[in-house]
């Protein structure tokens, strides 16, 4: 399979790729935050007041990089670290309404995006492309495991 080749699958779905890519950067950089953040505001919106190992596992990362994204987004005033009421030794990260309405927007643009994306499909083509992405996830996974084999 040629990947120049704009007749081919991996052609079109990486031009899906690098599009979804721009068009989220642009919509997150309206809001004031970097494409990393996103995942943390809806974790913490989900479920305030996680740790930051547990945050980390969440969002299979690691826990540096963790403590960047938190610090950068502590400097903005989108969320707050405050020591765990049973055991000291540990912080808790908790969204401040600035994070929560911040949360809202991202919400708002990925609903967009959503919908940008989904234009003039069916109900049952969306189910069908849903149905092929997670056979994609799981085809991917399997030769992963193959790979750690």
């Amino acid at each position: 399979m040629n990947c120049h080749n704009p007749d081919s699958l991996y052609y079109a779905f990486s031009q899906v790729i690098r599009l979804h890519y721009h068009r989220i950067h642009v919509l997150l950089d309206e809001i004031g935050i970097y494409p990393g953040q996103p995942p943390l505001l809806m974790a913490l919106g989900h479920n305030n007041g996680q740790t930051q190992r547990e945050l980390a596992d969440k969002l299979k990362i690691k826990p540096a990089t963790i403590t960047v994204m938190i610090n950068r987004m502590e400097k903005s005033g989108l969320v707050e670290r405050r020591q765990d009421t049973e055991d000291q030794r540990k912080s808790r990260v908790y969204l401040t309404e600035k994070g929560r309405e911040v949360g809202l927007k991202v919400k708002d643009s990925i609903n967009t995006i959503n919908d940008e994306v989904f234009t003039n499909f069916t109900e049952e083509e969306k189910v069908l492309i849903r149905r092929f992405f997670l056979q994609m996830i799981d085809n991917l996974n399997k030769a992963m495991d193959k790979k750690t084999d």
